[in-house]
């Protein structure tokens, strides 16, 4: 009797301090993945937010509008978990202004000149909600649409598919797009995130995701002593649009030479006219990778935490944003303001204004063919 009575204080004990629950290093015995409402849309569609946690002490929240991240939960070197992405507490907020925090981008990342592209012959005209140019998807992209989602869990792994069609004539663009997303949150601390999409005419596309990271935590402090490497000997220039001249310039002796691990904020007021152009880092990386392979590309240090993002990818090219109009006039998760670069993206895509680029890598997905983009986010700590 006696026994079993110190089995059982010994076990209460274990439970309080968290070994039974893995520690503060493991957070949960088991991994677990749950919907609540998190509101409605002007429309009547209910929006859920799907949260998911795996053992080692993250946590992940994305809702269906959007197929935005809502928060994403990483330790740092001392095991505190906190979250490294921006956004806002309420969906009222993301319906009424988001700068694409954490959101699904599409059908086509980054820019196009003037909005127009052709396809055998045939002239489209986008929506230019940048200036003259067209952004992101055009003044409704797949930032602002509702997906279809559905729960996955494997022995090891979390996830959410999302499913939207997008379909012919959509912010201009040709063909039904139908579109799968898959989020994946594994207990090796992975976020991946992968692309799939089939059209029935021929048409552009260029999937990504625009999470605002912040390794520091989101609004705790600006990202410019955080220490990025990118791998990559070049990048495209752009003009005062940011729209590519065309050119596959050198790194070397650029503030652009991310090639071994550099401080954001070392070379980010030098004077540059490409920072000049872009109030700082808005440009497109030309990966030194030669197929469409997984490869790591970049790793990010934020110093102070131990956090540590590695990415790696399928796609040719990478954006690098450095928070540049980010102005203190937003108010995010738990009241803080997000100021002057708070938080940066990395986005794995194709180049930029690519359909009127010959010589850049195509985007053109014809019926038939099967458009496919996987990149994996890596936490750890050192």
């Amino acid at each position: 009797m006696k026994y079993f009575l110190k089995i059982t204080i010994i076990l209460n004990w274990m439970i309080m301090m968290g070994f039974l629950m893995g520690c503060k290093e493991e957070g949960k015995t088991t991994m677990s993945i749950s919907r609540q409402l998190f509101g409605t849309m002007p429309d009547g569609k209910e929006v859920f937010l799907y949260t998911m946690n795996n053992t080692k002490g993250m946590e992940l929240k994305i809702m269906n509008y959007g197929g935005i991240i809502v928060s994403l939960r990483v330790p740092d070197r001392n095991r505190v978990a906190d979250d490294i992405v921006l956004g806002y507490d309420r969906l009222e907020d993301y319906l009424k202004l988001n700068p694409y925090f954490g959101a699904l981008i599409g059908r086509y990342g980054n820019r196009i000149a003037k909005g127009k592209f052709a396809l055998n012959g045939t002239t489209y005209q986008l929506a230019t909600n940048n200036g003259a140019n067209h952004l992101h998807g055009g003044r409704k992209g797949y930032d602002q649409v509702y997906w279809d989602a559905q729960e996955v869990k494997t022995d090891t792994t979390l996830g959410l598919i999302m499913h939207y069609l997008s379909k012919d004539g959509e912010e201009g663009y040709p063909g039904n797009l139908d579109i799968f997303i898959t989020y994946t949150l594994s207990n090796q601390n992975q976020l991946r995130i992968d692309y799939s999409a089939t059209t029935d005419k021929e048409t552009i596309v260029n999937l990504t995701h625009h999470s605002y990271f912040n390794l520091a935590g989101a609004g705790k402090r600006d990202i410019l002593d955080q220490k990025l490497m990118i791998d990559a000997d070049r990048f495209t220039p752009v003009d005062s649009g940011l729209i590519p001249t065309g050119e596959l310039k050198s790194v070397e002796g650029t503030p652009m030479d991310f090639r071994n691990p550099t401080a954001i904020g070392s070379r980010i007021t030098v004077p540059d006219q490409q920072l000049k152009f872009a109030g700082g880092y808005d440009h497109n990386w030309v990966l030194n990778k030669t197929d469409n392979s997984l490869t790591q590309v970049v790793k990010i240090e934020d110093p102070q935490t131990g956090r540590i993002m590695k990415i790696f990818t399928t796609e040719p090219g990478l954006q690098f944003y450095s928070g540049n109009f980010l102005d203190g006039t937003i108010i995010g998760k738990g009241g803080n303001i997000y100021k002057h670069r708070y938080g940066y993206c990395l986005e794995a895509q194709h180049f930029p204004d690519s359909p009127n680029k010959p010589g850049f890598p195509p985007v053109v997905l014809k019926p038939g063919e099967t458009y496919k983009q996987t990149t994996i986010y890596q936490f750890s700590t050192n």
